[in-house]
């Protein structure tokens, strides 16, 4: 060997071990390199159903509420109905067999069907009427509304407020449960004829209204919604 193969093997020694201390040894212990790819899956843009299974998850449940709190049963409908009356047995027997039924969400809500059901009646809306009236009592409103298109009259209805609304019948008949609810209300109504001379009411003049009004729905349907089955008026 001359001493050019010598400082050539020297070299190749002194640069063998520094890259070894450099990069160190493989044990066996080290992570795996980044996979890009496979983190993209975890957030949906490498898979189309966009979603990543969670054990234990069940899809489209609501988070669990917190218990509720037990209502002794003389608190129940308190601010609804006394205990031991006929409205509160009526209400105990609805929610036997409807568990989420809140009788101040219904009022709440009928309120407002109340307020709709007497401005379309007024404006002639037989589409807005279907879907919030039995079929009977749709009828009978579209029985009017054509007596008043054949007198070619027209109604104008304004309310001035819903003074209350109170529960005063429940019950539960077989699957149906009905609930019947008084309105008292002041509004101002007017019929005019195809002149525009009025034939009812007065536009300058604000009416005491008390209606009764008992909505109905059958508790097994998925359907959450009330319908007007039976109107009268109280003066």
């Amino acid at each position: 060997m001359d001493i050019y193969t010598i400082i050539f093997l020297a070299l190749a020694v002194f640069i063998f071990i520094r890259l070894r201390n450099v990069l160190g040894q493989r044990t066996g212990s080290e992570r795996p390199p980044y996979d890009r790819t496979a983190r993209n899956v975890v957030h949906g843009a490498q898979d189309n159903h966009n979603v990543v299974p969670i054990p234990g998850g069940i899809i489209d449940q609501a988070p669990m509420a917190p218990a509720a709190e037990v209502v002794p049963p003389a608190d129940r409908w308190k601010g609804i109905a006394e205990p031991g009356t006929p409205l509160a047995q009526g209400l105990d027997a609805i929610a036997a067999q409807d568990s989420p039924f809140d009788p101040r969400h219904f009022v709440s809500g009928a309120r407002s069907a109340y307020e709709m059901i007497v401005l379309a009646f007024a404006n002639g809306d037989r589409r807005a009427l279907k879907d919030l009236l039995s079929s009977e009592v749709y009828e009978s409103f579209d029985a009017a509304i054509k007596d008043r298109e054949k007198r070619e009259q027209k109604t104008e209805t304004r309310f001035v407020s819903i003074d209350r609304a109170e529960l005063v019948n429940a019950e539960a008949r077989d699957r149906s449960a009905q609930l019947t609810v008084r309105f008292v209300s002041q509004m101002i109504s007017v019929t005019r004829d195809k002149d525009g001379t009025i034939v009812d009411g007065n536009p300058d003049k604000v009416a005491d209204i008390t209606d009764v009004w008992t909505f109905a729905r059958d508790v097994t349907s998925r359907d959450p919604n009330w319908k007007l089955v039976g109107t009268s008026s109280a003066q």
